[in-house]
């Protein structure tokens, strides 16, 4: 049985080990929601207002305006109600002008053909090139959906094509407003949480470093799992720039009366925050690499070892105590008194030590002594972005 072989069954999953785990995720959200604001609870409340506007869309189409096929406001109105007020004006425009050439090009094409399969056959490959335009974004399958509807209607008249593009118009204008007015989506929370989770995954995975350099053999299984984390600790950091975009845009054409109604934070973080913890996850994983290079027996620089490696391995657990200390200071959670004054006063006692080390491996082995070396350097630079003032003493 080959190695590839053994990771594939370790890795297999029963579809019973899945469902259950899906269900663990649901239970996780619904506890989620019930416990206060947050990313699921948002995602009911988005889910509830599109539900919402698709009801109030055909019940003015239905029962107000007296059509007795009010499909067109109720599928417009549903789809609009976006992750953003600013989001569900672009796709408005994007989708109406979509339905708009769908109605004209397939009522055309009946009027042509007058008949269903030639009208289709006509217009749908025309539709679906034009869906791929950038200019439609995501919206430009609505021309094609718009002309199966309109043929399979059989109505070509200009009044039918009106009243469909009416109908869109309505549930357009239904949708933006229900979005904007009701509970506007706004997402400053995100980027604070993203944050945050940024901070306590680095420090997580500084305790895991230390924890397999006391405990374990370097290896490859070791060096697997620390590479496995800093990738983790980079798609976070895509999540945190991908949080902060949107969090920008959510707060375009949002009122502050409506932000207070929501009761969604005031602030954002600064930027520089962003900036400092992507300069953290660079020298995680800078360290990541170069203990992997060391865990690897063919490659020339000799993993230090003895009091030099417990006082390393020390130093990443309080550093990685430091990056929790700041996931939690983002959250507005209190901190200890006195906490990081210790923590700093400990590493630098261990800095200490560990020069003290340096100087016993380069009398004794001098790759050993440059390994060593490069591992403190990339510790202090975390040790430095993740508190600032450290580095001005």
């Amino acid at each position: 049985m080959t190695p590839v072989t053994d990771a594939v069954r370790a890795h297999a999953v029963s579809p019973v080990d899945t469902l259950r785990r899906e269900a663990h995720a649901v239970g996780r959200a619904a506890r989620a929601v019930w416990r206060g604001p947050g990313r699921e609870r948002d995602l009911v409340v988005q889910s509830m207002k599109a539900a919402a506007a698709a009801l109030l869309a055909w019940y003015v189409a239905s029962y107000w305006l007296g059509d007795p096929m009010a499909l067109m406001a109720p599928w417009v109105a549903l789809v609009l109600v976006q992750a953003t007020v600013y989001s569900s004006l672009r796709q408005a425009g994007q989708q109406f002008t979509a339905i708009c050439v769908g109605a004209l090009l397939a009522s055309g094409a009946q009027w042509l053909t007058d008949d269903t399969l030639g009208a289709l056959a006509l217009s749908l490959p025309v539709l679906m090139l034009l869906s791929n335009w950038s200019r439609f974004g995501d919206q430009g399958i609505y021309g094609a959906t718009t002309a199966v509807f309109t043929i399979a209607s059989g109505t070509v008249s200009a009044s039918a094509v009106g009243h469909r593009l009416g109908q869109a118009a309505l549930g357009a204008v239904i949708g933006i407003a229900v979005n904007a007015l009701v509970l506007p989506p706004i997402h400053l929370r995100d980027v604070r949480e993203n944050l945050a989770a940024l901070a306590r995954e680095a420090g997580d995975l500084l305790h895991t470093v230390a924890g397999d350099l006391r405990e374990t053999e370097w290896d490859e299984q070791s060096a697997a799992g620390w590479s496995s984390g800093a990738a983790r600790l980079e798609r976070r950091l895509e999540a945190l720039r991908s949080a902060r975009g949107w969090s920008i845009e959510s707060l375009r054409f949002t009122s502050g009366p409506l932000r207070a109604l929501h009761r969604v934070p005031t602030s954002l973080p600064s930027t520089e925050e962003d900036e400092r913890w992507s300069r953290v996850t660079g020298h995680v994983r800078a360290l990541t690499r170069t203990l992997v290079v060391a865990s690897d027996e063919d490659r020339t620089p000799t993993a230090p070892e003895g009091p030099a490696l417990r006082s390393y391995a020390r130093l990443l657990e309080l550093i990685g105590d430091a990056c929790r200390a700041e996931s939690r200071r983002l959250l507005d959670a209190p901190e200890g008194p006195g906490r990081a004054d210790e923590t700093e006063e400990a590493i630098r006692d261990l800095h200490g030590q560990l020069q003290d080390g340096l100087r016993e491996h380069a009398a004794q082995d001098a790759a050993r002594a440059a390994l060593l070396g490069t591992l403190v350097l990339q510790a202090e630079n975390i040790w430095s972005d993740v508190v600032p003032r450290a580095s001005k003493r």
